[in-house]
C-alpha cells in the first residue's frame, strides 16, 4: 500500500475475482470475447445507420448514439477489467481511478436519460404518426441527444470531483474488478453524507425521472396499440418499440437488482454474494451492451435489409476490382 506522509492513498487495489483464481481465466477469455463481439456488434450498427440514408430518422439517430454509448462505456471498464485478470496485485493510481470512475459514471448516466429520450421518440411515433416529422424534426432530435451526453458528463463531474475531495487513509482494496464509484466511497475515513446525499439526488434526476419518463410513455404507447383495430396494425405498430423496451428491462433490471437487493452479514453468503455481484456487474457493464446490437438488428427488418445491402455493395466492389 503506497501513501503519501504516512496517511494518504496514492492507489488503490482492485479485489476482482482474487479470492477465485480458477475463475480469473474463463472470465478473462469470456470477457474479451464479448467485449470484441461489442465492437463488432455496435460498430457494424453505426456504420449501417450512418451508410444507409434510409435510415437517418431520429429512432437510428438516438441508436447510434446509443452504439457508441456501448463502445465508450466498455471501453472505460473492460481494458481494466482484463489488465485485473493478468496481474497479481490489481494496482490502479488514484487519478487512473478517478478517470475511469469518471467515464464510467457518464456513460451510465448518459445512457439512463438517453432510454428516456428514446422513449418519447416511440411515444410521438406511435401516437402521433401523422405530425411525428414535424414534432422530431433536427432541430428536436439533435438537442435532445446532446442533453444526454451533456447530462451525463456533468453529473459524473459533480460526483467525481466529490468523491477526490474525500480522505482515504488505511484501507485502499476496492471490492470490486473496476473503480466503481459506491466501492471506494466505502474506503473513505470521512463522512460522507454529502456524497449521499448528492448520489440520491442524481439517482431521481437521472435514474428515477427517465424511468417514470419511459413508464408513462409505454402506458400510453399500449393504449393506442389497444385502439387499433387490425392485428396486422398491433404487431407493426409494437414492433417498432419492442427492441426498445427489451433493452430498457435489460438495463434496469440489472440496475435495480444489483442497488436495491440487502446486503447478507454471513460470511459465507458474502461470498456468494460477491459471486453474484460480479455476475450481475458483468450483464450491465458488458452482456447488455453485447446484446443491443442484436436485439436491435435482429427484430429490425430495416436494419437487417440495410447490411445486407451494405455488404452487396461492398462484394460488388470487390468483384469489379478484380
Amino acid at each position: 500500500m503506497d501513501r503519501t506522509n504516512g496517511s494518504i492513498v496514492t492507489e488503490f487495489v482492485l479485489a476482482g475475482l482474487s479470492a477465485h483464481p480458477k475463475l480469473q481465466t474463463v472470465f478473462f477469455a469470456l470477457i474479451l470475447w464479448m467485449y470484441l463481439m461489442i465492437l463488432l456488434g455496435n460498430g457494424v450498427l453505426i456504420s449501417v445507420i450512418i451508410y444507409d440514408s434510409h435510415l437517418h430518422t431520429p429512432m437510428y439517430f438516438f441508436l447510434c448514439n446509443l452504439s457508441f454509448l456501448d463502445i465508450c462505456y466498455t471501453s472505460s471498464s473492460v481494458p481494466l477489467i482484463l489488465d485485473s485478470f493478468l496481474t497479481v496485485r490489481k494496482r490502479v493510481s488514484f487519478s487512473g481511478c478517478m478517470v475511469q470512475m469518471f467515464l464510467s459514471f457518464a456513460m451510465g448516466v448518459t445512457e439512463c436519460v438517453l432510454l428516456g429520450m428514446m422513449a418519447l421518440d416511440c411515444y410521438v411515433a406511435i401516437c402521433y404518426p401523422l405530425r411525428y416529422p414535424a414534432i422530431m424534426s433536427k432541430g428536436a432530435y439533435v438537442p435532445m441527444a446532446t442533453a444526454c451526453w451533456v447530462s451525463g458528463l456533468v453529473d459524473s463531474a459533480v460526483q467525481t470531483s466529490l468523491a477526490m475531495q474525500l480522505p482515504f487513509c488505511a484501507n485502499n482494496i476496492v471490492n470490486h474488478f473496476v473503480c466503481e464509484i459506491l466501492a471506494v466511497l466505502k474506503l473513505a475515513c470521512a463522512d460522507i453524507s454529502i456524497n449521499v446525499i448528492s448520489m440520491a439526488g442524481s439517482n431521481l434526476i437521472v435514474l428515477v425521472i427517465p424511468l417514470l419518463v419511459i413508464s408513462i410513455s409505454y402506458i400510453f404507447i399500449v393504449a393506442t396499440i389497444l385502439r387499433i383495430p387490425s392485428t396486422e396494425g398491433k404487431r407493426k405498430a409494437f414492433s417498432t418499440c419492442s427492441a426498445h423496451l427489451t433493452v430498457v428491462i435489460l438495463f434496469y433490471g440489472t440496475i435495480f437488482f444489483m442497488y436495491a437487493k440487502p446486503k447478507s452479514k454471513s460470511s459465507v453468503r458474502a461470498d456468494q454474494q460477491d459471486i453474484v455481484e460480479v455476475l450481475i456487474s458483468l450483464v450491465y457493464g458488458v452482456v447488455t451492451p453485447m446484446l443491443n446490437p442484436l436485439i436491435y438488428s435482429l427484430r429490425n427488418k430495416d436494419v437487417k435489409a440495410a447490411v445486407k445491402n451494405m455488404l452487396g455493395r461492398k462484394t460488388s466492389l470487390m468483384d469489379y476490382k478484380y
